[in-house]
């Protein structure tokens, strides 16, 4: 589509190019009669990125449940500034995920986008910077940019289709790493299960992109990350509030596939408390 602003090139490829259709799947739903996430910039994104939208196999279905997890996470954030006004706020592969302009978070809250160069650079041209934002051009996995947190306040630490591209080992280093330098705070995230890592290949998101998804996990495997961990609350990514909104045909597909633990399971979403270590157990 035309824009008359410059189009914004895409040098992205395997998982990076992932984040496409997640973007794409937002904008779908923000069209939609009956939005979930109602995220207009993600729209204009679109209409701004020389890329070739139509390959992007998403159906209206897909776009809602896409959307249903990314307001889920923005409630779980949100929930936290309302009683943290002085936080941190680290966004891990943010993607062009625009959660910051969403929440609108007060000018207490400090806020970091992680995520490769290109990304950050891609996101600069999209969207505009706003007072307390900062974009760290990274790799997650690379150990040396948390040295750029602060380290003495509640920190919200949230990862939205991350975890599953990591391997188990970078994965758990990268939250263990991140609990280790926050005093507290809270984690909010989706994971996928040890089957859907060997299902795969159905995953017409990751196969499209040539991606590999290698980290499966469980609440068993989440809770014995840390100590300091207390698992809030838990559910299958077909089970989110809201899923009332989504169109007919995917709601019955996921009430059919919710009969299924393994299938159920397949997909969640966590929500995390860390406890500071004040309270008695070891980082």
């Amino acid at each position: 589509m035309n824009s008359s602003k410059a189009q914004a090139k895409v040098p992205l490829t395997g998982a990076q190019e992932t984040l496409l259709a997640t973007l794409y799947g937002r904008a779908i739903d923000s069209r939609s009669k009956r939005p979930v996430l109602g995220d207009q910039t993600a729209v204009d994104a679109v209409r701004r990125i020389d890329h070739d939208f139509s390959k992007v196999r998403i159906n209206a279905g897909d776009a809602g449940a896409v959307a249903l997890r990314g307001r889920q996470l923005d409630e779980w954030t949100a929930q936290f500034l309302a009683t943290h006004e002085q936080a941190t706020v680290v966004h891990l592969g943010c993607g062009l995920d625009n959660r910051v302009h969403r929440l609108d978070p007060g000018p207490g809250v400090r806020w970091f986008d992680i995520d490769y160069p290109e990304v950050i650079d891609l996101r600069r041209q999209l969207y505009p910077e706003r007072p307390g934002w900062t974009g760290i051009p990274a790799s997650v996995t690379d150990p040396g940019w948390t040295a750029s947190l602060p380290s003495d306040r509640p920190t919200m630490i949230v990862a939205e289709g991350l975890l599953m591209y990591l391997t188990e080992a970078d994965g758990t280093a990268l939250l263990r790493r991140l609990m280790a330098h926050a005093p507290s705070g809270e984690l909010a995230f989706d994971a996928f299960s040890p089957f859907a890592i060997r299902a795969q290949r159905i995953n017409r998101v990751v196969t499209d992109a040539g991606a590999t998804l290698h980290w499966g996990t469980t609440p068993a495997g989440i809770a014995r990350l840390s100590p300091r961990l207390e698992l809030l609350e838990t559910l299958s990514a077909l089970q989110i509030p809201g899923r009332e909104r989504l169109p007919a045909g995917y709601r019955m597909m996921a009430r059919v596939a919710g009969l299924v633990p393994p299938v159920r399971n397949m997909a969640r979403m966590y929500h995390c408390r860390l406890h500071p270590e004040a309270a008695g157990v070891a980082g």
